[in-house]
């Protein structure tokens, strides 16, 4: 590199017949080179989000390629409405129609952060239509949209005294939910437990993506520490609880089982040597839940202990081969610096105190965050509720009880209240409220388990920014 740099400059030179050569040195430093994604108007909206947490270290794995799709996705699962949806994506369209006027003016504070975002909004509002056709919510009315219902109820009347529910009496509706859920006593019992079990598959799913992103980073910065005894221990323990959490309510949709999860998990610790009756989903259910406590036990001290010993084991070699280069290590979602007392004899003091004691802590936290940030996916499921259940009381106690009163002037108020209702508050409350959890998600939960994010960009030279810097 330094060489193709030397004939560039010679080349210049020549080329310009400059009668004073270029000056080329090569500074030695100790500091971590700058960070430069290459970005477009689709894609830097995303990466100022990630940015936003922190800037990734150089060579780091970026989020922001993942975030592209997950971020919408996560948002829409919190404001599934296909009606709504396209109510945003029109009001998207509106910036991307007029975006190079648009650029050209100045605009408020909020119209210039909602401007910037217009690309990811779209995406946002895309994937809201999507996971509406999913739910089958049209500003909370359900619709018919692939041929009649698949289920019937046990009369013509649908009963809500029926103890048995509905009841499968042709194939299953062909995509998203069976609109004959809605208005049924067992409307909100289901629709509550399909959402929070979503909610926890989608959870562990971007967790593990998190884990094994910290694998590549290990991997591709040479840290064998951090792959043996922080990626594996991890991902032991996540899917030792909470991935076999996933499997169960896989296996529970897949048989129609009337098991429950909660008092499975639960006695998994208490009792797990009980016979489990009525809750066993499969053979082998017992002996699988032992083996995996065991394995989750196993992997909180195979995360705490092994690597501050062979840290110090790795500093005594190092120093028998009379290397005195710093001691630096880093750690997923964080890094670390070894204090180094530099004595009369150019010997280096290892901290194992303070080695350890941050192992511990990186350990608490884990073990401790694999519960709360399971636990913290589930506003998926309490905001899709809340928009649901906001949605459906606009429309029923606003624009059918105003249509119920047969006038055209109280009809016309009905309209407008529910209009402004709609916009303000689920266009756009609940579009930011959404937003906002979409985002911790992504910073806590996801981003954690591997990005360090302490970094910082790169800005080419200037000597206009010179100049602005000095006025």
């Amino acid at each position: 590199m330094v060489l193709q740099i030397q004939n560039v400059l010679q080349r210049a030179t020549m080329d310009s017949n400059s009668q004073v050569g270029a000056i080329f040195q090569v500074l030695q430093t100790k500091e971590s080179p700058p960070t430069y994604f290459r970005t477009n108007k689709f894609t830097s909206a995303i990466q100022e989000i990630v940015d936003a947490y922190g800037v990734a270290k150089y060579q780091e794995a970026n989020p922001g390629v993942f975030t592209i799709i997950t971020f919408p996705f996560l948002f829409a699962v919190m404001f599934g409405d296909w009606g709504h949806g396209i109510c945003l994506f029109l009001a998207t369209l509106y910036f991307i129609f007029r975006e190079k006027k648009l650029s050209r003016q100045k605009l408020g504070d909020i119209m210039e952060m909602t401007f910037g975002g217009r690309y990811v909004i779209m995406m946002m509002a895309l994937f809201s239509i999507y996971t509406g056709l999913i739910y089958n919510e049209f500003f909370s009315v359900p619709f018919e949209l692939f041929g009649s219902s698949a289920y019937g109820c046990r009369d013509s009347t649908c009963r809500d005294d029926s103890t048995v529910g509905l009841i499968k009496v042709r194939d299953t509706y062909p995509f998203g939910v069976d609109p004959k859920w809605h208005g049924s006593r067992s409307e909100l019992p289901f629709l509550n437990s399909l959402k929070m079990k979503m909610s926890i598959l989608l959870g562990v799913a971007q967790m593990n993506l998190g884990i094994v992103l910290s694998y590549y980073n290990a991997k591709f910065f040479g840290n064998d520490l951090n792959i043996w005894y922080q990626f594996l221990p991890q991902m032991i323990f996540l899917n030792s609880l909470f991935g076999y959490l996933s499997l169960l309510i896989i296996v529970k949709w897949c048989t129609g089982s009337q098991a429950d999860l909660y008092h499975v998990m639960i006695y998994m610790f208490l009792s797990p040597t009980d016979d489990l009756g009525e809750n066993q989903l499969f053979f082998g259910q017992r002996f699988l839940q032992i083996v995996l406590l065991l394995l989750a036990l196993v992997a909180v001290p195979w995360m705490l202990f092994p690597k501050p010993f062979l840290l110090k084991k790795q500093h005594e070699e190092r120093h028998r081969g009379q290397s005195y280069a710093p001691l630096q290590y880093t750690d997923d979602g964080n890094s670390f610096e070894l204090e180094i007392d530099h004595g009369s004899h150019g010997h280096e003091e290892f901290e194992f105190s303070e080695v350890f004691v941050h192992q511990l802590i990186h350990t608490i936290e884990f073990v401790l965050g694999a519960v709360s940030n399971t636990a913290s996916y589930l506003r998926l499921w309490a905001l899709s509720l809340a928009h649901s259940e906001l949605s459906s009381v606009f429309y029923e106690k606003v624009l059918l009880l105003a249509w119920g009163f047969n006038n055209v002037i109280i009809l016309i108020i009905g309209i407008v209240v529910f209009i402004f209702a709609t916009v303000g508050v689920l266009l756009v409350m609940e579009t930011l409220s959404a937003f906002l959890h979409a985002l911790r998600l992504h910073w806590v939960e996801f981003q954690n388990k591997f990005y360090q994010g302490d970094g910082y960009k790169f800005s080419p030279f200037s000597f206009a920014l010179i100049s602005d810097d000095e006025e």
